[in-house]
């Protein structure tokens, strides 16, 4: 009896350890307390679909009776990540991974993945696996500027010219300039920018870019892009609607996720409170899917661009509680979101404090009559830092345009700024249901240069000290004339070493600076270096790095 006694506590022990080595509790701000409805990337998840309501299947109390047909799941496999693609054939093609559940080591098998392709007739499931492509986990499909698809997996891809044909694996190749990856080279995610070209973000936060998204990858940032909180953050995923880039990272300990956006994808923005969080699986009717991780987020996009669906790798339990012929498993989930409205600002000059008025047209979709679906005294519209408190300018008028409609909003309050990109939209449907948009300015500049340096090299000559430099444009245009400046830091102060003109380069162009300065460095001696470009007065980038100019 005591024997058993102990090997109770001593079980009770065991999970209590592996729980606190999985979760701890993170504290919010306390102004997101003060957030309206719309302003949490959280507040877009709509109720998941589905037809077949059972309790027949795998899963602790909390997780059953679910929709087991919505994403993929059966007593086979244990599937996670993967996101959704749609084919020629007509059907949505989720790329999925997944292991046996009766593998010895339970959950930890999972770097012993296999990817498939699982299809349905729609993109919510249910999926069914049409064929294994082979070995890799945390897939992520996308789809060439010559059509061909390119399926990542941590530490390779496959490329194939039909979903339904044969992949051929193959590496990345990566070239970090210079900078320190973050975290390494896994669970990337991608986004297609408007040449064609791709932008990826890796694990750690780090930016890459690739010119035809197969080609080499080139790191840009020389630290993590993501908010700057206490957090074990992975799971970045990254797309580009008709208006800008988004983000999602997932801090795993904490089990909270961060929503960021960007103008170029390079620079990033972090809006407040969650991105999702563990309960989001709701029904129609108010039943939870209770799952205790929510991981591996990836996103389907419409035809501009917007996430009208979330898929998720969902686990019932602690992961090391997930053994061989168990009750406890993973799966794929189908999520619906909000995908916001389209909208247009029609003034064509800058919007400041001191505008009067700002005209906005909201698109008519399927569905959706903003001439008599919308709540126009819940309208706030500016700067999100103003609508996302329940701030922002107020309607003044309507007007019809076709089926669309014409917003006129006072201007006062709008709180757009010079560097805004994105204004928002919120408020409710008649219905009570949320609303929200994101719109451009028409005089923002959204496809400029991206100007880039390397480590400075020294060389000591007859000449006495000189040295060159690297400098490439990553953006889809022509960059000006600009300049880059060579500095380091010492007791606090930034020391001038050099500085060189830039000449301007195409897209992707690479040029090999020349500059002289003074020997002023101690021989072995390591300095913190400040790289940066400007145009003008303005800083287009800086890169920070460590180096001993004299070996």
């Amino acid at each position: 009896m005591r024997l058993q006694i102990r090997l109770l506590l001593f079980s009770l022990l065991f999970i209590n350890l592996s729980l606190s080595a999985q979760i701890t509790e993170r504290e919010r701000p306390k102004e997101w307390n003060q957030l309206v409805k719309g302003a949490r990337f959280i507040d877009r998840f709509l109720p998941m679909q589905g037809k077949v309501l059972s309790a027949d299947t795998w899963g602790v109390k909390g997780v059953v009776p679910r929709y087991i047909d919505n994403g993929i799941e059966d007593r086979i496999w244990s599937y996670w990540g993967g996101n959704i693609k749609k084919g020629e054939d007509g059907k949505f093609h989720l790329f999925v991974c997944g292991w046996l559940e009766a593998s010895p080591k339970g959950h930890a098998e999972w770097p012993n993945s296999f990817v498939f392709n699982a299809v349905s007739d729609n993109r919510t499931g249910p999926f069914k696996v049409r064929n294994m492509i082979g070995k890799g986990h945390n897939p992520e499909v996308y789809q060439l500027k010559d059509g061909r698809y390119v399926l990542y997996v941590i530490d390779g891809r496959y490329v194939t010219d039909d979903l339904n044909g044969k992949w051929e694996y193959g590496k990345f190749e990566f070239n970090a300039r210079d900078r320190r990856i973050i975290e390494g080279l896994s669970n990337l995610s991608f986004a297609q920018r408007e040449d064609g070209s791709y932008l990826m973000v890796c694990r750690g936060g780090g930016i890459w870019i690739s010119q035809d998204g197969l080609s080499e990858y080139s790191q840009l940032t020389d630290k993590r892009v993501y908010p700057d909180v206490d957090g074990r953050f992975e799971d970045p995923v990254i797309w580009r609607d008709n208006v800008q880039y988004h983000m999602v990272v997932n801090d795993w300990l904490g089990r909270i996720a961060f929503y960021l956006r960007s103008k170029d994808g390079v620079n990033w923005v972090t809006d407040p409170g969650e991105a999702y969080t563990p309960g989001i699986a709701i029904h129609e009717d108010g039943r939870v899917e209770d799952w205790f991780k929510f991981e591996r987020l990836k996103v389907y996009q419409d035809e501009y661009g917007r996430a009208v669906q979330a898929n998720f790798a969902v686990i019932d339990a602690l992961k090391p509680q997930d053994k061989p012929f168990d009750n406890h498993s993973s799966k794929n989930i189908s999520i619906p979101l909000n995908s916001g409205l389209l909208l247009t600002i029609l003034d064509e000059k800058p919007i400041t404090a001191t505008t009067k008025t700002i005209r906005l047209k909201v698109k008519a979709e399927k569905g959706f009559n903003p001439q008599t679906d919308m709540d126009m005294s819940s309208l706030r519209f500016g700067a999100s830092e103003e609508v996302n408190y329940g701030r922002g300018s107020k309607v003044l008028k309507t007007e019809s345009d076709g089926d669309d409609l014409i917003i006129t909003f006072d201007g006062k309050g709008n709180g757009i700024t010079k560097d805004e990109f994105a204004p928002k939209l919120i408020g409710k449907y008649k219905n009570g249901k949320m609303l929200y948009g994101y719109a451009r300015l028409p005089y923002v500049d959204y496809i400029e240069p991206i100007l880039s340096a390397c480590a400075p090299a020294f060389i000591v000559s007859g000449k006495g000290l000189t040295g060159r430099i690297e400098v490439q444009n990553f953006g889809q245009v022509a960059s000006h004339k600009a300049s880059v400046k060579i500095e380091y830091k010492k007791e606090g102060k930034l020391i001038s070493v050099a500085s060189a003109a830039v000449p301007i380069l195409k897209p992707y162009e690479k040029t090999e600076l020349q500059f002289s300065c003074k020997n002023g460095f101690e021989k072995g001696e390591k300095y913190d270096f400040m790289v940066t470009i400007y145009s003008g007065k303005k800083v287009l980038s800086t890169f920070n790095l460590t180096l001993s100019p004299l070996q």
